[in-house]
């Protein structure tokens, strides 16, 4: 009976000290290996769109504006801007053969302030800045009525190119070329030339609470005719600006 009982708790010894590895090995399953996590690539940077060839141009033109300070000398920066953008448009075209140089009247202003710009373009710098007239049917102080129409006595808006100077009744004169079909293009059938005048300036402004007008010319001091077209003559480009409605919106040059 010995050996049984020997035999027996060696075998209950055995079962006790296998029990938890049976236990264990019939309640944990094996575990499974976890899939990979694959980060996917960052998406691709947007396509940035070109800037349009207006929108270059109108920082070009904002660019030359705020570098000449020319609203410290108070010119309209829609005035520059309109005025820069048909002037690179001439060039292109050949019209403009002068290109050193870019005048601008800007008749949004009264007519007591100095509203002629002359830039000289390859420099970078104003000019000339002085007093310049409208006609005398485009309105008193402020011009607000243009026509392209003769005896009218009105200003027209839009480009010119200026051309050659000679000698009239005003003294030295010089004859100017509007270009804008149905704006400007009887300029020369009108007699529209730029001269100097004694109704325009600091001198005039004295004794008078606006300026003198003409008969459609864009007339300056007296003092200041010879310097002004010596500085222009000879296919330079003219822009006479108003934001006039219906100006900027039938300019072929401005919209084409």
């Amino acid at each position: 009976m010995k050996p049984f009982a020997s035999i027996s708790f060696g075998v209950l010894l055995l079962l006790f000290t296998g029990w938890p590895v049976l236990i264990s090995g019939t309640r944990q399953q094996a575990r499974q290996p976890e899939p990979a996590v694959t980060t996917p690539p960052p998406p691709a940077p947007a396509a940035v769109a070109a800037p349009s060839p207006d929108a270059v141009l109108e920082q070009e033109a904002y660019a030359l504006y705020d570098s000449m300070q020319l609203r410290r000398a108070g010119l309209s920066k829609k005035a520059f801007l309109y005025a820069w953008k048909g002037y690179t448009k001439l060039i292109k075209k050949g019209i403009v053969r002068k290109y050193e140089v870019l005048s601008i009247c800007d008749f949004s202003q009264s007519s007591r302030k100095k509203r002629m710009y002359i830039i000289d373009v390859a420099n970078k710098k104003l000019l000339l800045h002085t007093w310049v007239a409208h006609g005398r049917n485009s309105g008193g102080e402020y011009a607000r009525s243009f026509s392209n129409k003769p005896e009218s006595h009105k200003s027209s808006l839009g480009f010119y190119i200026t051309r050659q100077e000679y000698y009239g009744e005003n003294g030295l004169s010089l004859k100017i070329d509007g270009i804008e079909q149905g704006i400007n293009d009887k300029a020369r059938a009108r007699n529209i030339v730029i001269h100097g005048s004694p109704y325009v300036g600091a001198g005039y402004l004295k004794s008078n609470r606006v300026s003198g007008r003409s008969f459609g010319c864009p007339a300056v001091p007296a003092k200041d005719s010879q310097k002004v077209i010596q500085a222009i003559k000879g296919g330079s480009c003219l822009f006479i600006y108003h934001p006039s409605e219906t100006y900027l919106t039938k300019s072929s040059i401005l919209n084409g």
